[in-house]
């Protein structure tokens, strides 16, 4: 995938992925993509830096940003451009992405289907919720597109919507009084430059997804099983694996995840609202704003080429703040749970059935550590490089408690979010596993029971001591022989 739309950095520390250390803040990402220079080649000619505002640097600033406005011709008047995310150009820059797609046969699709159905018949003994898809469909590139945008709306719009509010939020206010009714185009602009930039992303990663769920996040129509053909036979190739058993474990796993996700009702808004909560976390430096449109041909505005270059700058540099570490962790965290549990389930249920799915599950592993869609997708839209390590030790933890107190035990903890396992139970999941066995769960399962059984125990610890007291302390002995 081209890099980072949305491009956060988040540095860690997991050995399986090889960090650049001398780039800015860490990791792959680069600049906020609202990312134009402003007038001047310093702090101290910067308009808005900490040398005073100058108001004929900043006329002539808003002179360029008129020039800069021509430019953008027919994408600024787009139907798409008036929120925070330009997704009519987004939309037609994913297409020409794409290119010229061939429709699914109709032999493809019942091979689809007739997967879907047996991966299903074999899941129904390895977890003990129920079945979450009552279809099963094969998606072209643009079939995909078309039935996520939905969802990343949802994902990208808190985000883009942090960033422009936090560009002109920054402005001083004579700045703001200068610019008037302009201040409206440049939240336009910011909705074409990233519109532009998620519309690439997307039409690549319409090209390397293999279902609708192979980033972790339920992206598709809810009910609906979804799986790329095109793609799964690109990721068959070379894996010597028949490739009817190839579909059937991606189908297998595409159905473990509508599982999940349709049968445990807060996990998609839990996911969706940490992507919000690191959004409101979001700063920026604004003495960083420099040289916005000097030397900037305004002809470049309708090159989508041109324009990606110039974003890629990285003119600006988010602080990161305790608040989106927090809300980074929590995502990740939660990515990595759902994804061991569809690695755990998805063993038991094809282990003994299907000869190549432990190799398969290694293929994926490797891809996972290689940087596949959802390292690629995270690392774009929050700066979040997901570590394979934690999808590893998240498939132990979830294997010892299967192990350990079974089946229903282990999917008895998904029924509420303070159930789940942070990250220091990755670290130590016998702990975890502990306080499962022992009844942690049904303590919370049923607060009332527990509150009985805290009176009914306090209530006993007072007759003992009742009981080892001196038959002259007691009440209602007499003491009078």
């Amino acid at each position: 995938m081209s890099d980072t739309p949305f491009g956060f950095s988040n540095p860690d520390d997991d050995p399986d992925r090889k960090k650049d250390e001398g780039s800015g803040s860490g990791g792959s990402g680069g600049g906020i993509p609202f990312g134009f220079g402003l007038p001047g080649s310093g702090g101290g000619d910067n308009p808005f830096g900490g040398q005073g505002f100058d108001p004929a640097q900043f006329g002539q600033m808003l002179s360029q940003f008129g020039q800069m406005l021509a430019g953008m011709g027919s994408a600024m008047g787009s139907g798409g451009g008036s929120g925070p995310v330009n997704y009519d150009i987004a939309t037609k820059l994913a297409r020409q992405q794409i290119g010229s797609v061939t429709p699914v046969s109709p032999r493809t699709a019942d091979a689809v289907a007739d997967a879907a159905r047996l991966a299903e018949l074999w899941l129904d003994a390895a977890t003990t919720l129920p079945a979450g898809a009552s279809k099963a469909v094969a998606w072209t590139p643009v079939d995909w597109l078309d039935n996520t945008l939905e969802t990343w709306k949802r994902l990208c719009d808190p985000i883009a919507e942090q960033v422009n509010g936090m560009m002109l939020g920054g402005l001083p206010e004579e700045a703001r009084a200068m610019a008037g009714p302009m201040m409206g185009m440049f939240s336009q602009m910011g909705g074409v430059a990233f519109g532009s930039q998620l519309g690439q992303a997307l039409g690549q990663l319409s090209k390397e997804v293999l279902t609708s769920t192979d980033i972790g996040l339920p992206l598709g129509p809810e009910g609906t099983a979804a799986l790329l053909p095109a793609a799964v036979e690109s990721f068959g190739e070379g894996l010597e694996q028949p490739a009817q058993e190839v579909l059937v474990f991606l189908a297998a796993r595409e159905a473990a995840h509508q599982r999940l996700y349709s049968h445990v009702p807060w996990l998609r808004q839990r996911m969706l609202a940490t992507v919000e909560e690191y959004a409101r976390g979001i700063r920026m430096d604004m003495s960083s704003i420099e040289d916005l449109a000097q030397g900037l041909d305004p002809s470049a505005l309708s090159d989508p080429s041109k324009l990606e270059e110039i974003l890629k700058q990285g003119a600006f540099e988010p602080q990161t703040t305790p608040e989106q570490k927090a809300a980074l962790e929590r995502l990740e965290t939660m990515l990595a749970l759902v994804e061991g549990w569809v690695e755990t389930v998805v063993a038991d249920a094809l282990g003994e059935r299907l000869p190549g799915a432990s190799a398969l599950t290694e293929t994926l592993r490797r891809r996972r550590a290689t940087g596949g869609p959802a390292e690629q997708t995270f690392a774009t839209l929050v700066g979040l490089e997901l570590r394979p390590r934690k999808v590893r030790e998240a498939a132990a933890l979830w294997r010892r408690l299967t192990t350990d107190a079974g089946t229903e035990a282990r999917d008895h903890v998904w029924e509420h979010p303070d159930l789940l396992p942070d990250s220091s139970d990755l670290d130590n999941p016998a702990a975890f596993v502990d306080r499962v066995i022992g009844g942690g769960t049904g303590a919370f399962e049923d607060p009332i029971a527990q509150l009985q059984a805290t009176m009914e125990r306090e209530q006993a610890e007072r007759d003992r001591a009742a009981e080892d007291r001196p038959d002259e302390d007691r009440p209602g002995d007499d003491p009078t022989p």
